[in-house]
Parts: structure tokens; C-alpha cells; sequence
């Protein structure tokens, strides 16, 4: 049987993806205590690039926001955001009026369809001790039949999200069917959302010295494994380093062997959209007329204006994880 490694590359910020994804980025941030107003001390913020600290040598950096990590309001148009927090908190508002406070395993998926604003912010809610942050963000594109589909509002939260607890290996299946486990169903003008695209967001770890099997997929799709933490991994002859992707065969099951430390994957796969792209920034559509329509919409309308006290909106520092649905509906946790 053939190696069913196709490709390897480095890891870049953000991660290379193949169709239909369109961007994945990995935080990890160890942020200091807390100031008791949910940023980091003043004292600490000297010497920084503020507004747009990205610094990747850094223990930890506060994006694009001034007093609280983040990233202050902005738009999105023609594609999803899945958005998974493994520690810490994510405060998110948007100009659909939809607010919520998620982290310790939750995860967020949004559709932004014909346009939404919204702001991440990253609360430092402890004051006595380090605020470690782990967030992937995921772009999932939207064919062209959803681009202008309306914006959506989903939360799946820790404890609902399937997690399959294998011999050496704990798998979190947060879009695709993982041998006979579904997952929560995804927002419904998704590419995920019809089972024959065979998407897949899978959150996978396994245990230092031991082996593990990825089940292969039954469709075309384009696969991609990305190793972001533990040491060195083989599959087949094939050795592979620690942060890199790796392209894989949809056809086989993957027989991958473990180094000396726990190994930390995720898996975005899927069948490709096959549409061209044309991306400006925040917006994703098919042709650059479209963009130029879409931008000249948002200078107009910005997508129904900005509904919160502050373009970085956080909640109150007390509060745990919330939701706050368009509709109104509210939902704590």
C-alpha cells in the first residue's frame, strides 16, 4: 500500500488550507493576571506595537486591541467562522445584536452570508493567576448559492460537543461524522450542513508512545491533518516534525505512531467547493465585481451598524458563559 501522505509543509500564521476551507490560525497565548478590568497591567503593555501586536515570539499579544486582547469590531461577508476555544474566554458581539461569553471547550460557528460585524475579545477574567488562551479560528467558505444567505448565530457548547474517548486517543468531533458518532448539527446554510460534502473539524489528541488510526473518508475530499503540538510522528516511512500540515490520501486509513510526548492534531477536511475565490480582507466572493458591490455595501450600511457601548465590547467581568440570540433568546451556562 502506498504512503498515504500526498504533502508536508511548515505551519505559517495563519495555517495553509485546501477548499473549502479558506484560513485557520492558531492562538496561544499565556497572558499575564488580570488587572481587575479584564487587561493586562499597563506596565506591561510598554514597548508594544498596540493596535496591531501580533508578535509571534512573544509570550503573548493583544492583536488588535488597545486595553483587552482582541479584536475589536470588524466585518465578514461570504463565508463561516468556526471558532473553538480550548482555554480561556472569547467575548463576542455582533451587529445582529447576538452577544456571548464562550471558552473551556465551547465553540462558535457563524455564518456571515450577505455581511455581519463582530468583535473577539479576549477577557483576562482571573486576576490571581495566568490567563492561557487557546483559540483556533477556522474560515469555512460559502458556495455561491450562500453567499448572500442571512447571517447565523450558532454555539455548541463543551459539554453537548461529542468527544471519543479511543485507547490511546480522545477525539472532539466538532463537524463530520466520526465512525458512528455525529456531530451537533452545523449552521444550516453551511457547506457542512449537507452530510454528501463529508466536512470534518476534528480535534484529535493522543497519548505519548502509543499509535493511532484516522479512519479514511469515502468521498473526494481534500484532507488535511494539521500537527500543532508533541514531538516527532511517523506515518509509514515518513517521519514529521511537529508543527507542520500534512496532505493526506482521502482513500486510506492512516496508521500514524506517536513520539515521546502527547500529539495534538487537527483535521479539516472536506469535498471542494470548486467555485473561484475572490478575497479582499474580511470578504469572500466569487468575482472582484462582487467584492467592490459588497464593499460598497458595507461603506453604506455597515451591515446594520455597530448596537454595543464599544467597538471592543466585553462583558461584565462576573458573568459566565452566555448566549445572547438575535431573537432575544437567552441562554446561560
Amino acid at each position: 500500500m502506498k504512503n498515504p501522505v500526498i504533502q508536508t509543509f511548515p505551519l505559517s500564521t495563519p495555517w495553509q488550507t485546501l477548499d473549502p476551507f479558506l484560513f485557520s490560525v492558531y492562538h496561544l497565548d499565556h497572558f499575564p493576571k488580570g488587572n481587575g478590568e479584564m487587561g493586562p497591567d499597563e506596565s506591561l503593555l510598554k514597548g508594544r506595537n498596540l493596535g496591531s501586536d501580533f508578535n509571534p515570539n512573544a509570550e503573548w499579544r493583544m492583536y488588535h486591541g488597545q486595553t483587552i486582547p482582541g479584536f475589536p469590531s470588524h466585518p465578514h461577508c461570504g463565508f463561516e467562522t468556526i471558532t473553538i476555544v480550548n482555554k480561556g474566554f472569547c467575548d463576542h458581539s455582533d451587529s445582529l445584536g447576538a452577544a456571548g461569553r464562550f471558552g473551556q471547550g465551547d465553540v462558535q460557528w457563524m455564518t456571515a452570508g450577505r455581511g455581519v460585524q463582530h468583535s473577539e475579545m479576549f477577557p483576562l477574567l482571573k486576576d490571581d493567576e495566568e490567563n492561557t488562551l487557546e483559540l483556533f479560528q477556522i474560515w469555512l467558505n460559502l458556495p455561491k448559492a450562500g453567499k448572500y444567505v442571512n447571517p447565523h448565530f450558532k454555539m455548541m457548547w463543551d459539554e453537548d460537543i461529542p468527544i471519543i474517548e479511543e485507547e490511546n486517543a480522545k477525539i472532539k468531533v466538532i463537524a463530520g461524522s466520526y465512525k458512528n458518532v455525529a456531530p451537533i448539527y452545523p449552521a444550516p446554510d453551511s457547506w457542512a450542513a449537507n452530510p454528501e460534502n463529508e466536512v470534518a473539524v476534528w480535534n484529535i489528541h493522543v497519548d505519548a508512545n502509543s499509535e493511532y488510526v484516522l479512519p479514511k473518508a469515502s468521498n473526494s475530499v481534500n484532507r488535511v491533518l494539521y500537527f500543532y503540538a508533541g514531538d516527532k510522528i511517523q506515518i509509514g516511512d515518513k517521519k514529521i516534525n511537529p508543527n507542520f500540515g500534512v496532505v493526506l490520501d482521502h482513500s486510506q486509513e492512516v496508521q500514524i505512531k506517536i513520539g515521546s510526548q502527547q500529539a495534538h492534531f487537527m483535521l479539516l477536511q472536506g469535498k471542494p467547493i470548486g467555485e473561484p475565490v475572490a478575497k479582499y480582507g474580511p470578504f469572500v466572493m466569487n468575482t472582484q465585481t462582487e467584492i467592490q458591490k459588497v464593499m460598497e455595501e458595507y461603506r453604506l450600511t455597515q451591515f446594520g451598524g455597530w448596537p454595543w457601548p464599544h467597538p471592543d465590547n466585553v462583558h461584565d467581568k462576573d458573568r459566565g458563559r452566555f448566549a445572547l440570540y438575535p431573537d432575544g433568546k437567552l441562554v446561560e451556562k
